[in-house]
């Protein structure tokens, strides 16, 4: 059970990213005698946060008891060796030399070249001026700002502190990758994504675009390699922010509250007597397939104000198609019939519901004389009003 515990540990912990063996750097240096030496690393792959290294000063013909790389095998992720100093001395050789020497970090070939020349170290980003014989650290590249450069290089410089015999020094450097990070993604990335995300027209839709336009970037980041969505061709970009951003506009619950505050507006409107604009805004609704039997009773009531009693009677059947049991939908039903001189069909619906309630607190009857009131207020023709009342004086 302790075997399972620590493996399904290490299994997690592994989830986050990975020590990059295949990129593991290991170079036998011969340095002469009071001389300095400067060894630049192979690029470091996308994605690099640490790196560890080790130095190791050998005696003439001995060998490494065990590399750096085989050492790593026990040590799932970076944190096993900075938690304290435990882990860097594991990371030890076992064995090294009598020999000593110093050695300095640099982030770009020119501090490192005025190194080799002077000794001087002002511009190293680390700089260890005790002589050893052996050393091993963590180095985190988020942490240190003087290695956050875009080439992931180092560049290791040596000084013999051998006054008479040549050195040999054995570097490791093995590097540890973000598993999310080596897509590609960094933070000036991620912010460019958002930023695109931002103008789009979805996200212009909403009062805060953030929760959407992070959903857009994390389902990109699952997608595509960074550098794989930048070379897609426009279409096939503008394409992808559809697709994840309609997605997205769901998940999000950015469509709730998109269509919830165009119906707010188009109520707000028709209260105004701004019946075109409201009228766009129910379309649009209608358009994206988000409408409700509310919008198409809404819609209908504001084609009637406007005297568009075809295109009323045409969109009050779509919705009663969605809910005929909505009294609100069959009563501009009426109305509309009514005003497109349809008395028969008007003078049965209002019928049929004289007895039924429209809500908990207004009946049908109290609805419609409302309603007539508006109608006549809007200048409507009321010519049947009264005919249509009588009916319910029996």
């Amino acid at each position: 059970m302790l075997f399972m515990s620590i493996s399904f540990q290490v299994i997690l912990a592994q989830k986050d990213g990975y020590w990059d063996k295949e990129r593991a750097i290991t170079k036998e240096i011969v340095v002469s005698a009071r001389d300095r030496i400067v060894i630049k690393t192979e690029d470091f792959p996308e994605g690099t946060t640490e790196v560890v290294y080790r130095i190791t000063l050998l005696d003439e013909n001995q060998q490494l008891a065990n590399s750096l790389v085989s050492v790593l095998k026990s040590i799932p992720d970076p944190t096993g060796i900075s938690q304290g100093s435990a882990g860097a001395v594991f990371l030890l050789s076992k064995i090294s030399g009598n020999d000593k020497c110093k050695y300095a970090i640099f982030s770009s070939e020119n501090s490192a070249s005025e190194y080799k020349v002077s000794g001087k170290t002002a511009k190293a980003c680390w700089v260890q001026n005790e002589a050893i014989n052996k050393d091993a650290k963590l180095l985190s590249l988020d942490k240190l700002a003087c290695l956050r450069l875009n080439n992931r290089k180092m560049w290791f410089g040596f000084e013999s502190k051998n006054w008479i015999m040549n050195q040999k020094i054995i570097l490791e450097v093995v590097p540890w990758v973000n598993a999310k990070l080596s897509r590609g993604w960094n933070l000036e990335n991620r912010k460019l994504i958002i930023s695109q995300c931002k103008t789009s027209d979805l996200a212009k839709k909403l009062p805060n675009s953030d929760e959407f336009c992070v959903c857009i970037l994390d389902k990109l980041q699952q997608e595509y390699k960074f550098q794989e969505f930048q070379e897609l061709l426009p279409v096939e970009k503008s394409k992808a922010f559809k697709d994840l951003g309609n997605a997205c506009f769901v998940e999000t619950g950015a469509s709730n509250v998109v269509y919830s505050n165009l119906r707010n507006q188009a109520l707000d409107l028709i209260k105004r007597g701004k019946y075109g604009e409201a009228i766009a805004k129910l379309l649009t609704i209608i358009a994206d397939g988000k409408a409700i039997v509310e919008d198409y009773s809404t819609l209908g009531n504001a084609y009637i104000l406007t005297k568009q009693y075809v295109k009323a009677i045409k969109f009050l059947n779509e919705g009663e198609k969605l809910d005929h049991s909505e009294l609100l939908i069959q009563l501009n039903l009426a109305h509309a019939y009514l005003f497109n001189k349809d008395f028969k069909l008007a003078k049965s619906i209002y019928k049929k519901y004289q007895f039924q309630n429209i809500s908990d607190s207004i009946s049908w009857t109290q609805k419609l004389k409302q309603d007539f009131v508006i109608f006549e207020k809007a200048g409507l023709p009321n010519g049947d009003f009264d005919r249509i009342l009588r009916l319910f004086k029996n």
